[in-house]
């Protein structure tokens, strides 16, 4: 059996980056009511979707949400189902009409997803590459002065933080002209101030920072939902999410009551400003580790352009024996998940916003034990 599989949860830091860790107090409330939400004799995952008890927990969630991360009264709040990938599908689906085009700025896998598919549901030349950082292994994200921006695009989509690859976007992406911009904030949602007025659309898979896999919030401005139109599936059509209140069908309604356990868990912390200064702190720990290690450790990620959810480095050249005894030995001492995307290699420590500070001082005293031991002398 696995090193840490007898362990209180309490002894283990979770570094997984999707389902990502969840706030104690979160799982607390969610047990106290799993039998008996509020009194109602029923279970969340029991309560019709229809009835009075389930409106109130999604209209406290929505309310919620649009207050922690203020968005504008001329913004919808969605909540869809298929995971933040179905939007790789919905959005060049709903946005783009005939013969129209958009940019797509390729900063890690999630958006060369994105690209894809845009690509293969309407045509290579549906969606143009603004820039692409396969080229440099995804080491950075380049100036948007960089960016060859195609003339009067639908939109420009761009991935805010790549959880694979470790690279995260700064800030918004400015660019010289007006291009409305479409972004998937998934893995770095609810960890900074989001400026949802500077994008036509944004959307958020929850199971990062938001709660439980199996609910994506979109929010999107009133002018880029799009009338019903017959090529687009009912079940991905912006228009028919809207018009229904998000229950167009039954709604993942344990996941949507999750994310507003965790809407009101952010609230008590003291909202975006109180964790987007923790967040800069508890990455700033890692990478200090990592850059003050004379190279045993190596950031796979130029600064500047680096996440904070994600942290991804490698271990003295690239040693996949040396990176796998890491991973073994951590999981040893309750840091598990630490393993990188089987496709990157490496070490990744994602931060989400219920990780502990603690359990980012326990790994960086691990790094460091580790190092002394495995250096060469």
């Amino acid at each position: 059996m696995a090193a840490t599989a007898h362990r209180e949860r309490s002894s283990v830091y979770n570094f997984s980056a999707g389902p990502g860790v969840i706030a104690d107090e979160v799982l607390k409330e969610a047990q106290a009511d799993l039998m008996n939400w509020k009194g109602s004799g029923m279970s969340v995952m029991e309560m019709s979707h229809r009835g009075k008890e389930f409106e109130s927990i999604i209209a406290k969630a929505q309310s919620d949400l649009r207050e922690l991360i203020r968005i504008p009264d001329n913004y919808r709040v969605l909540f869809t189902q298929g995971g933040a990938s179905a939007q790789f599908s919905a959005v060049p689906l709903n946005l783009l009409a005939k013969d129209a085009h958009a940019d797509y700025v390729i900063t890690g896998a999630w958006s060369q997803k994105a690209h894809a598919e845009a690509k293969r549901l309407l045509g290579a030349s549906s969606a143009h590459v603004a820039w692409d950082g396969a080229t440099t292994s995804f080491s950075h994200i380049a100036a948007t002065d960089k960016w060859n921006v195609s003339e009067k695009p639908s939109y420009l989509y761009y991935c805010a933080n790549e959880t694979m690859h470790g690279v995260e976007f700064p800030d918004v992406p400015t660019l010289s002209t007006q291009v409305p911009l479409v972004g998937d904030v998934s893995s770095n949602f609810l960890s900074r101030s989001l400026d949802v007025s500077k994008h036509a659309l944004v959307y958020a898979g929850a199971q990062k920072n938001a709660g439980t896999a199996g609910l994506t919030a979109v929010i999107v401005r009133d002018d880029f939902v799009p009338p019903k139109r017959s090529d687009v599936p009912v079940m991905l059509e912006y228009k028919t999410c809207s018009d229904n209140g998000s229950m167009y069908n039954t709604p993942p309604t344990w996941s949507i009551y999750m994310a507003g356990l965790v809407f009101q868990w952010l609230k008590r912390q003291g909202g975006i400003s109180h964790v987007e200064k923790l967040s800069a702190h508890k990455a700033s720990k890692v990478y200090e580790a990592v850059d003050g290690s004379n190279g045993f450790y190596r950031s796979c990620v130029q600064p500047g352009s680096r996440s904070r959810m994600n942290l991804t480095f490698r271990i003295k050249g690239n040693d996949e024996k040396l990176e796998s005894l890491f991973v073994n030995e951590a999981a040893k001492q309750g840091l598990i998940e630490l393993k990188g995307h089987r496709s990157a290699g490496g070490i990744r420590a994602s931060l989400y916003n219920a990780m502990p500070l603690e359990g980012v001082e326990a790994l960086t005293h691990f790094m460091r034990e580790f190092q002394e031991k495995h250096e060469e002398k």
